[in-house]
């Protein structure tokens, strides 16, 4: 099936395009609109006819525009067919190969990496920050707790949430990666113990790992956190630090009430252990909902993880610490052993977004309808599996009728889909029942890889159990 966009819709939205001159402002909207996915890859535009009447201009404007489209590699024309929306570099200009490192991967549709496209309005944020940019330019450009402006606007955002937080307690790093790394390089040493959920966010682990800690598993079953347990498991082990993501879980989409949450911080000082807390999709609550207080607002000893990669783009690669003042030093030395400072343009730009709110207007209600989409796409095809619809995040995370998680991703990449099995988020092991599928692809994406999960579902759901080899995929997000 062809996909394709009305003129009437392309004329909402260029809007008032510069015409001065004409064709070269309406080329400019455009390759805005399919650089920043408004219109999709592979879009058969408008006819020259049928946009000249759409907005009003002369057919050599829509001519000229056209032809500069083509020449900077936004669109292409095939004979006979129209005018195809190009991005330069093909589809693969997107990917990593790392990520997609596999020679036929060109036209799979990856849900390994739960991170969504750049919603509409983050390149205005990058344009109108590099106007602020001069400003900076005569310094060094070093900035290793943060430009103090985002810092001021990072805990602003705490503020209005129930927290209050002074400037100085924020430090800026590239990423929540980042963040998770100076943690443990602050507060770890060889051996200590570090209590993490499982199923976990893989690459958290790591940098725990990497800091010399020794794991103790804390489960975070399909129906959320047992307290009881944990509680149990603080007694027994009265680990140094507790790893948690409260805030629509990675990979499982739950949400800790305020109440589990006041209960979790009375465990946590009983044993004597602090808080880490991952609220890397804290801002995602897609369908309206009031969120609980920070975790921080119940344990003020807690150390908290912010980012922007889920809330506006992975490609921002900025993240933050927000700690305790008897915190500070620690972590700031800790973070100049790993690097100096995040880049002035990210910081500049998260800034100018953070003005607007924690997301931009539209992205939750683009998210919102992917997500009804993939739900509505595995209830069809795939009713034997199970999951509960989250309220915001950005994944599904599917418990199978069998064992097979591991089984079924090796088929699924056969069929041009690749997801995640539950192995990969497991502390320790285990957890192949599962697997997780994100609704970061377009809905159009997500139906057809729902039809290919199916297709290798069926493929390995009956067939004899096999060892299957781990593949060499790299988890980002």
């Amino acid at each position: 099936m062809v996909a394709s966009v009305s003129a009437a819709r392309v004329a909402s939205l260029v809007g008032a395009f510069d015409r001065s001159p004409a064709y070269l402002g309406l080329a400019d909207a455009l390759t805005l609109l399919v650089g920043d996915g408004r219109i999709g890859f592979d879009v058969r535009l408008p006819s020259e006819r049928e946009l000249t009447e759409a907005l009003g201009v002369s057919r050599t404007t829509v001519t000229r525009a056209y032809a500069l489209l083509r020449e900077t590699g936004y669109a292409a024309s095939r004979q006979g067919s129209g005018t195809f929306t190009r991005v330069p570099g093909g589809r693969a200009r997107s990917h990593d190969r790392a990520l997609l490192p596999g020679v036929d991967d060109g036209d799979a549709v990856d849900l390994n990496c739960a991170a969504a496209a750049a919603p509409v309005g983050l390149l205005q944020a990058y344009s109108d920050a590099a106007g602020d940019l001069p400003a900076y330019l005569g310094g060094h450009g070093y900035f290793p707790t943060g430009l103090p402006r985002l810092q001021q606007r990072i805990a602003e955002a705490y503020a209005a949430r129930g927290l209050a937080t002074d400037p100085d307690q924020v430090l800026v790093t590239p990423g929540a990666l980042s963040a998770a790394a100076v943690v443990a390089q602050a507060f770890t040493g060889r051996g200590d113990r570090v209590l993490v959920e499982s199923p976990v966010y893989p690459n958290a682990t790591q940098a725990l790992r990497n800091a010399g800690a020794r794991l103790v598993p804390s489960a975070v079953d399909p129906d959320g956190w047992d307290l009881d347990a944990v509680g149990a498991t603080l007694r027994a082990a009265r680990p140094r630090l507790a790893y948690l993501v409260p805030d629509f879980q990675n990979p499982t989409g739950h949400v800790m009430s305020d109440d589990q949450r006041a209960a979790y911080a009375a465990h946590l000082r009983a044993a004597g252990t602090r808080a880490v807390v991952d609220e890397a999709h804290q801002a995602l609550a897609l369908d309206g909902q009031p969120m609980p207080l920070p975790f921080a607002a119940h344990a003020p000893g807690t150390i908290t993880i912010g980012s922007a990669s889920k809330s506006f783009w992975g490609g921002l690669r900025l993240g933050w610490i927000r700690a305790p003042h008897e915190c500070l030093e620690q972590l700031q030395e800790a973070r100049l052993a790993l690097d100096l400072g995040a880049p002035v343009l990210e910081q500049l730009t998260l800034a100018r977004l953070l003005e607007t709110g924690p997301v931009l207007p539209g992205h939750v209600e683009q998210l919102r309808a992917q997500r009804d989409r993939l739900v509505a796409e595995m209830t069809a095809r795939l009713p034997e599996w199970r999951f509960h619809t989250p309220g915001g995040g950005l994944a599904l995370w599917i418990e199978l009728p069998s064992a097979r998680g591991s089984a079924l991703a090796a088929a699924a990449e056969q069929h041009g889909v690749i997801v995640a099995p539950g192995p990969v988020f497991a502390a320790e092991g285990g957890l192949d029942r599962f697997v997780r599928v994100p609704w970061t692809r377009r809905p159009d994406e997500l139906a057809l890889a729902v039809e290919r999960l199916a297709h290798a579902w069926a493929d390995v759901r009956d067939a004899p159990a096999t060892r299957v080899r781990r593949g060499t995929r790299v988890m980002v997000a």
